[in-house]
């Protein structure tokens, strides 16, 4: 017997999720009426059979009344049924929403680990190519050593010249490393020394993984990655710990270095003022963390040309460094690097000076004369004096940094171990004795610093030949330029990767350096041109 499909009920089936609420309000409304009129009826009926005498009407009555009864229970019993059916509505509505919350979880989630698959595939590969690289090079050397065998019994090499020639040629590497390059290892310290001087925070260990995690993808330039990483982080930080809280000030001081990055200083300004306030409520004025804040903070203005506002940041960073570290910590020296350049800028030349000079003392006597700040340091000075038109100061600083070179590379200076400005001078003082393309002829082995791969290094060898231009030592600059041209071009043949960096740390005669603190226990630099 085959079922006959009404139309009413075929056009039910086809009904949306919104269709039926709205129908199922409606049927409520309509069932409330019936009952209201029914309980009227009801109550008047039972009004009647208490004036009636005669039994006939009386059961007649009662069997009217029991019947609008039963209509008012199958009434309450549909309201009820219409109430169940807008409960499981909202209902569904509400796991519908708790749905679409989790999807979108989960599309993070698979989008922030096909990132780090990314990284970690690219990760490996690079350390496979490092691998070997470094098997060819070690074979490289191997030959290298057993020719070089060959060539002293074949050339009849003295054992003087074998021992200049074995010295290693990343020497002046280790004194002079690149300068957007700054060693972390005291910086380590002194985060530690604070921290217990301190006796509180300390940066948890996830947000120094974050932190090296979105460094790295704003070095790559993928800010579309890092941004919405520090935001999710910061969202989080917040929820569980509040805003007041250090961890959220961290966070805010990471997301304000990519924004610094990307030249929007007024975001990262704002954030950098909220992170000092978390931090001065949470920690202390004098912590420093504070003062790592208004490092940053000073750099930014900095970089905006805002010097005169900057300036009084910096000094109050220094003043906590010193309270807490010591007058003759490294990091003090950092913060006396910084403020003596946002003094060049406005012409307080004498401050500078002091500045530099402080800094200076302080790495030679904690760090040794050859640390790379010293050198950077005695770069930065020299810098200053040349504004000033001090070109015999200038001299001698670029002189004492090429001698120190010269005696790491090549040992004591001597009358025929002479650094090589001092070959630029002989040469300046018997002008056109020597024959073109000789000029390496008579400088001992500093032609071997062609090969050094030193930006500090090329910096002075340029910085020291303007000098000698500028006073009229043609043939003294000449043969400075030259050198620092060999070595630019021969450290660009070694690793092209990196020239575009060393160009940049050699463009100006007045070039110096911001040390800024990064906030998560390191510190790097930011370059800038004194002019």
């Amino acid at each position: 017997m085959s079922t006959m499909v009404y139309p009413h009920e075929e056009r039910l089936e086809k009904l949306t999720q919104e269709e039926i609420i709205s129908s199922t309000k409606l049927v409520i409304q309509g069932l409330e009426a019936l009952k209201s009129e029914h309980n009227s009826i009801l109550h008047s009926l039972l009004e009647t059979i208490q004036c009636l005498k005669k039994d006939e009407e009386a059961s007649s009555v009662h069997e009217k009344s029991n019947l609008l009864r039963k209509s008012v229970e199958m009434i309450e019993l549909g309201l009820g049924e219409a109430q169940v059916m807008m409960a499981l509505s909202s209902h569904l509505n509400a796991m519908e929403s708790e749905k679409q919350k989790l999807r979108a979880q989960v599309r993070r989630l698979c989008q922030e680990n096909q990132w780090l698959r990314d990284e970690l595939a690219n990760t490996q590969q690079k350390l496979q190519k490092s691998e070997q690289s470094v098997a060819q090079l070690e074979e490289e050397k191997k030959h290298l050593e057993f020719m070089n065998q060959l060539k002293k019994y074949d050339d009849g090499t003295s054992p003087e010249e074998e021992k200049n020639s074995e010295t290693p040629k990343d020497a002046l590497d280790d004194l002079f490393p690149n300068d957007e390059d700054y060693p972390v290892s005291h910086q380590h310290n002194s985060a530690a020394v604070a921290a217990a001087q301190q006796g509180g925070y300390e940066i948890p260990a996830r947000l120094r993984t974050l932190h090296n995690l979105v460094i790295q993808y704003a070095a790559q330039g993928r800010y579309e990655v890092a941004v919405p990483l520090c935001k999710q982080a910061l969202e989080d930080l917040e929820k569980t710990s509040g805003h007041d809280h250090p961890d959220v000030a961290t966070m805010l001081n990471i997301l304000a270095l990519v924004y610094r990055d990307q030249n929007k200083y007024k975001e990262a300004a704002h954030l950098l003022n909220d992170a000092l306030s978390i931090r001065e409520k949470t920690l202390g004025n004098d912590h420093p963390a504070v003062a790592a804040t208004l490092n940053n903070l000073a750099v930014l203005y900095g970089k905006r040309g805002k010097y005169k506002e900057a300036e009084p940041l910096c000094k109050r960073a220094l003043e906590i460094r010193e309270k807490v570290l010591g007058r003759d910590h490294p990091d003090v020296a950092k913060q006396l690097n910084n403020l003596a350049l946002l003094c060049q800028n406005q012409g307080k030349y004498e401050e500078v000076e002091y500045y530099y000079c402080r800094a200076l003392d302080i790495y030679e006597k904690r760090l040794g004369p050859d640390d790379p700040n010293v050198a950077k340091t005695k770069n930065n000075l020299a810098s200053c004096y040349l504004k000033q038109g001090k070109y015999k100061e200038a001299e001698i600083l670029y002189k004492e940094i090429l001698t120190r070179a010269h005696e790491k590379e090549f040992g004591s200076v001597d009358a025929e171990n002479k650094p090589i400005w001092m070959h630029a001078e002989e040469r300046e003082e018997s002008k056109g004795k020597l024959a073109d393309g000789n000029h390496y002829g008579e400088y001992g082995g500093w032609y071997k610093a062609c090969k050094v791969n030193s930006p500090t290094v090329n910096t002075t060898l340029r910085n020291l030949g303007a000098l000698y231009r500028k006073q009229g030592k043609l043939e003294a600059a000449e043969t400075l330029e030259e050198c620092a041209m060999r070595s630019r071009r021969q450290g660009a043949a070694v690793d092209p990767q990196r020239d575009g960096e060393r160009r940049r740390s050699t463009a100006s005669i007045s070039s110096v350096k911001y040390d800024c603190s990064n906030e998560a226990g390191e510190e790097g630099s930011v370059e800038w041109n004194g002019a």
